[in-house]
Order: structure tokens, then sequence, then C-alpha cells
């Protein structure tokens, strides 16, 4: 049985659904946009930068890459009245010196394209024909919007994120290019996205935020392939533990009520392949749900874990 999705989730998640034309208004720090960036590799979209009221060409800053990025920052320009509020956190870390100085890049999702571009593809390519049908079947009965038999497209987005936007946030922008200081976060199929980002190009990224992953792909448990495709590909595929930082975290009700297990799962990987409390953190959150009011309670937790000092 499919769980049912309230409809702001998904609205949120699968559609712009608002032109959101002006600037997200942001209590400290500013938002520099790039418009309708243009990419060989996905649809073009909005990129919402975030610095910090010392922003300083004179200072080299890390950088969190982050996705869904029309929903980070202001409330008031989101179609469903919330938002991360992420400039909050980081500004609250900034000022009280515990972590480096660091810039967020706000990716905005694609729209329809959303859960392709995030859909981690090569663990799907792993499935059979019959279950690459059935996982078409689960999210055609969903509200995610498929003409088709479902192909994800990650592999490119993934290419726009390095071979793109990278490369421009390196050129025009005051920050440390070198893994070390380069991170990527999400939830849901952001969470995915992430993680798969950094098991993909581990050269790139040196830590990984991944709240309320999407361990099931689709949205529901019965009959499901995707998550061991995915536990298998992380057995496989995981990063160096020695220089790369992991932060998975689920809550237990709406959506969340699906990861729980299967993220008890994955720490079991994640244990195995050498990552411990240095490296590697996963928090359980019971009673929270799926929304960026859950993740704009806790996403100080992440930003401090990967970017200490």
């Amino acid at each position: 049985m499919i769980l049912k999705i309230n409809l702001f989730l998904f609205i949120a998640f699968n559609s712009t659904l608002i032109a959101q034309n002006s600037l997200p208004h942001v209590g400290k720090g500013k938002i520099e946009r790039i418009e309708n960036f243009q990419s060989e590799y996905v649809t073009a979209r909005n990129i919402d930068v975030w610095l910090p009221e010392t922003y300083s060409p004179h200072t080299k800053y890390a950088v969190l890459y982050m996705h869904d990025g029309q929903m980070l920052y202001d409330a008031e320009n989101s179609w469903n009245k919330q938002a991360w509020n992420v400039e909050e956190a980081a500004s609250k870390l900034l000022e009280s010196g515990s972590v480096k100085q660091f810039i967020i890049i706000g990716i905005w999702n694609g729209g329809s394209t959303r859960h392709a571009d995030y859909f981690p593809q090569k663990p799907f390519e792993t499935l059979s024909k019959v279950e690459k049908d059935t996982v078409s079947n689960h999210l055609k009965n969903s509200h995610v919007y498929i003409e088709h038999a479902f192909k994800p497209q990650s592999d490119k987005y993934l290419s726009f994120i390095v071979k793109e936007l990278k490369p421009y946030i390196d050129e025009n922008f005051s920050v440390h290019s070198d893994m070390k200081n380069t991170f990527i976060a999400g939830s849901s199929m952001g969470g995915l996205i992430s993680i798969y980002a950094m098991c993909e190009y581990p050269n790139i990224f040196g830590g990984a935020a991944c709240l309320s992953t999407h361990w099931t792909g689709t949205f529901t448990p019965n009959n499901n392939p995707v998550p061991q495709s995915f536990l298998k590909y992380l057995e496989q595929n995981l990063p160096n533990p020695k220089n790369h930082k992991i932060y998975f975290d689920t809550g237990d009700q709406t959506l969340d009520s699906l990861y729980p297990a299967i993220q008890r799962r994955v720490d079991r990987i994640l244990i195995k392949n050498g990552f411990n409390s240095s490296n590697w953190k996963t928090e359980y959150f019971p009673g929270e749900g799926h929304s960026e009011n859950a993740w704009s309670k806790r996403i100080h937790i992440p930003f401090r874990f990967l970017l200490q000092k």
C-alpha cells in the first residue's frame, strides 16, 4: 500500500508552483541570485547564494551546496510558508566561532524533474527490468509525474554541480575549492542525492548532510526493490572515512515513518566500513515529521558537525 502523502509535502518538493521572482528576505547576511543558471546537463534553474554579514573578498570560505534552494531561506517567499531558515542557523554558529567561515549555495530544484534529478542513478541501473517497471508503477501511482518509464538523471545533475556550478562559484566568490572545504546537503530526495554525490565524487565533497533521507525512493515499503539497491551501492562505494564526514537523521512521523528501519541498516554499513563518531553521526528524532519546519529545528546539528574547526 502506498503511503498517502500530505499534499503540501508533495507540492513543496515536486513543483515550483509559484513564480518566486523576488529575492528571499534574510535577517542576516545577504542573498546573491544567479538567475536561470544555464546547463548542458539539466534544466536551467536559479541559484541563491547566501553570504554571511562578514563576507569579505579577502577571506576564503568553505562552501556548502544545498538542494531545494527555493525552500531554504524565507518562509514568506515559499509557497507553503515554511523554510529551513539556514541563514539563521549558519549565522549563530559563525558568531559563536565554532565553525569554519562558510557560504551556502542554494540550488533550486527543477520542479517536475526533481525526482529524476535526485534519484541515485547507478543503484537504479542495477535493477532488473521487472524491478524498474515496479518502481515506475509505484511512482505513477503516487504524486510524482511520470509520462513514460521512470529514468533517473542524477548523474547529469551531479555533472551540472561538479562541472558547471562549482567552477562558477570557485571563480566568482572568495572560496576554498578543495575537498576539505566543500560540502553538500539536502533532505528527503535531497538527502539521497547528497550521499550519492559524495560517493560518486569523493575527491570533490568532503562531507554530506542527509536529513530524512528518502531511502524508499518511491512511497511504499511493499514490493520495493529500491532500498536494497541503495544499501548494496553504499556497501561498495562509501568514501574513505579518514577524510570524509557523513551526517544522517530521521524522524518517525508522516513520510519519515518509512525511514528508521532502513536507516539502522545504513548505520551498520557505515560501521562496517570504518566510520565512527569522529566522522559519522546519525540522529533519530521521535515525534518529528517530514517538513521544512522540522529540518529548521535541527539543521544546526549537521552544520556544526561538518564545519567544526
